[in-house]
């Protein structure tokens, strides 16, 4: 049987049920004053615009869902189409198109495109522990991708694109990208590494000069010299920086082949959602439905809205 056979893809009053089980384990909390107790149910009344899942207190007498305070409040899009979306977006190693998910859905372009950045913003995990905690390797490495929204164009191709780093736990498996609007030079880099790196932690780089005084302030720094096709040095612990550039394959891949363009305003949320499928993978022992569980978890807490093209700000998170 497929796994997308399961009631709470198809219907609605299961989509609700599911979704509470996961953001309210412990019962129904009211969003307005906190209560957890003298939570009613209303029964949902389509003549009368009784909205499904709605839920009144008895302390403060608001009413609300299971929707409010979370990426899907304000949406008209059913509950059970967003679990669809959030498991299609967590399955696909490199992503899906907002085209893909609007004919997957049967819903407008503009809505797939919208819904899939806010999926992407309950991907963001906030997590702000330092990486290598333990004393365990972190490689470090740059990339470059897309073109930057520039009116002064350099002769050089590669100031013309976004430049993305990326540090990559290897005792956790996980990955932590960012955007770097600026040049990218040495005390850039050291102060990226500074408030995302345990100082106990080995950092491991290629032979740039951008890591050599950055790589001063940790335990220890080792490098592999790519210009003399020395991409792995065998030891204890091994010196590669291979991890982090085959998690830059799979981005480029996904960017260029599923997404192919990312304006510069939106490329943190692309990087976002391929650090938690990277992060919450099957060698870390996550499977697809396990990811889609993460995900929805994170919708907590997070609303993200877009104001209209002519309005002074294009995006406004809340």
């Amino acid at each position: 049987m497929s796994v997308l056979s399961k009631p709470y893809f198809h219907d609605e009053a299961a989509a609700f049920t599911f979704v509470e089980s996961i953001l309210w384990p412990e019962g129904p909390v009211c969003p307005h004053c906190g209560a957890v107790d003298r939570i009613t149910a209303i029964k949902p009344n389509i003549e009368k615009r009784v909205r499904m899942g709605l839920k009144k207190c008895g302390h403060c007498k608001g009413q609300f869902t299971v929707r409010m305070r979370t990426i899907f409040e304000e949406s008209k899009l059913p509950l059970h189409k967003w679990l669809q979306a959030i498991f299609l977006m967590c399955s696909s190693k490199k992503g899906v198109s907002a085209h893909q998910l609007h004919r997957t859905l049967e819903v407008t372009y503009k809505t797939a495109w919208f819904l899939a950045h806010r999926i992407r913003e309950a991907m963001r995990s906030g997590d702000l522990a330092p990486f290598g905690g333990g004393g365990g390797a972190v490689e470090v490495d740059e990339t470059y991708i897309g073109q930057k929204a520039t009116d002064e164009p350099s002769r050089m191709a590669i100031r013309n694109m976004n430049t993305v780093l990326t540090l990559l736990d290897r005792e956790t498996g996980r990955t932590r990208s960012m955007v770097v609007v600026e040049e990218l030079t040495a005390p850039r880099v050291a102060e990226i590494l500074t408030a995302n790196v345990s100082k106990e932690a080995p950092i491991m780089t290629d032979q740039a000069r951008i890591y050599k005084a950055p790589g001063k302030l940790f335990a220890d720094h080792q490098s592999v010299n790519h210009t003399q096709d020395e991409y792995v040095r065998y030891g204890v612990p091994m010196i590669t920086t291979n991890t982090v550039e085959g998690f830059f394959s799979i981005f480029k891949r996904g960017m260029r082949g599923v997404y192919q363009h990312c304006g510069e305003q939106h490329l943190h949320r692309y990087l976002a959602e391929f650090d938690f499928r990277y992060s919450n993978r099957a060698a870390n022992g996550i499977d697809d439905q396990g990811r889609a569980l993460l995900a929805l978890q994170g919708v907590k807490g997070k609303r993200l809205t877009y104001r209209r093209p002519d309005q002074t700000a294009q995006a406004v998170q809340a």
